[in-house]
Formats: structure tokens, C-alpha cells, sequence
């Protein structure tokens, strides 16, 4: 699996027009990486709608924040294949035997920065369970979880503190569960919070 770095993140333009986007829609950024933290998981919910991508990227942008995403594989061909390179795009071959869980904790191993960014409802749609790999790879990567958000009521995209998960499931989910409490999505009714 390639991971591609690109150099937009570290851009002023690109955070100065990522404020000025913000400030013209009315949003507001809070929170960041805290300082030491070069790898980790980023679980981005609510997860309810394309902009959602838009909204997180700016952010990162005006952070310069070295984010890649999983995309499958597929979608990487021209013209939006060079975009994706760009935004932090990891393509993911689906066919593979290899866990993909294993896959990724070996990337992280491997690489520093690593900064890699899951919606664990795994689509837009209203999901039942939250996909669990996330989870797994910051329990066997050794990586905390950064909580990020988006609010469309308060227009307030952000990232809470670190959380550090145990290997206890049942107890680390009630805390990130109560932490996603009362975010809302762009369409309320397709955010499941278990």
C-alpha cells in the first residue's frame, strides 16, 4: 500500500483560503493535535454527507495537518485519482487476503507522520453499527484515537482531546459514545451513535 504525501497541507495560501471558506459559510474551527502526537487515528462522525470531506479538509488545511483516508482503489482513476493523491489518499485494494487491519498497523510502523482519518460508520447512510477497525488498529498500532467532529447546528467542525483506548470495547465505546453525544449530522436521522 502507497502512502502519498503531499505538500498542500503545509501551504499559507491553502490555510488562508481555507479561513477565509470558513469564515464566508460561517464556521468555526476548535481543537487540534496536540503537540507530540505525529500518529494516530482520526475518527470523523457524524457521518452523513460528501460535504462532511469538504468541511474536514479545510480544516486540516488551515491545521496543516498531514491527514491521509482509505479510498478504495478504484476510484483513484483520472481526472480525480490525482486529487485524491493530493488530499492524503491511501488507495485500498478490497481483494487483498490480508487483513486490512493488519495492513495498516504495519503502515504505522512504518511511517511517521501518520495521521489517518476513518468515518466509522463506514457511509453516509444510516449504519446500524459503527465498523469496528478503527478501534483495532489504534489498540494494536499502540496510536490514540483523536475524536473530530462536525456540527452543522453550531457550524463548528473540531477535534477533542486524545483518547487513549484499553483493549476494554464495551467500556472505551460508552466514553466515545457519550463524547459524540448531541453532534449534529447534515441529516440527523442517518446518525447512529453504536
Amino acid at each position: 500500500m502507497t502512502v502519498y504525501r503531499s505538500d498542500h497541507y503545509k501551504s499559507k495560501s491553502m490555510k488562508l483560503i481555507s479561513k477565509l471558506i470558513y469564515y464566508i459559510f460561517g464556521w468555526k474551527a476548535e481543537g487540534n493535535v496536540p503537540e507530540g502526537i505525529t500518529k494516530a487515528i482520526f475518527i470523523i462522525a457524524p457521518h452523513t454527507s460528501n460535504w462532511d470531506f469538504y468541511i474536514g479538509r479545510l480544516y486540516c488545511w488551515m491545521h496543516r495537518l498531514p491527514i491521509n483516508l482509505l479510498i478504495k482503489k478504484e476510484a483513484f482513476k483520472w481526472p480525480v485519482g490525482w486529487f485524491l493523491k493530493q488530499a492524503g489518499g491511501i488507495p485500498v485494494d478490497r481483494s487483498k487476503a490480508t487483513s486490512k487491519v493488519v495492513q495498516i498497523v504495519k503502515m504505522f510502523n512504518e511511517r511517521d507522520p501518520m495521521l489517518l482519518a476513518i468515518t466509522p460508520e463506514g457511509t453516509r447512510k444510516r449504519s446500524d453499527r459503527w465498523k469496528m477497525g478503527f478501534y483495532h488498529i489504534a489498540v494494536q498500532a499502540n496510536v490514540p484515537i483523536l475524536l473530530s467532529y462536525i456540527d452543522y447546528e453550531k457550524k463548528i467542525a473540531g477535534i477533542g482531546p486524545p483518547f487513549y483506548p484499553t483493549g476494554n470495547v464495551e467500556e472505551d465505546f460508552k466514553k466515545i459514545e457519550d463524547f459524540y453525544r448531541g453532534r449534529k449530522a447534515k441529516y440527523p436521522d442517518q446518525f447512529n451513535l453504536s
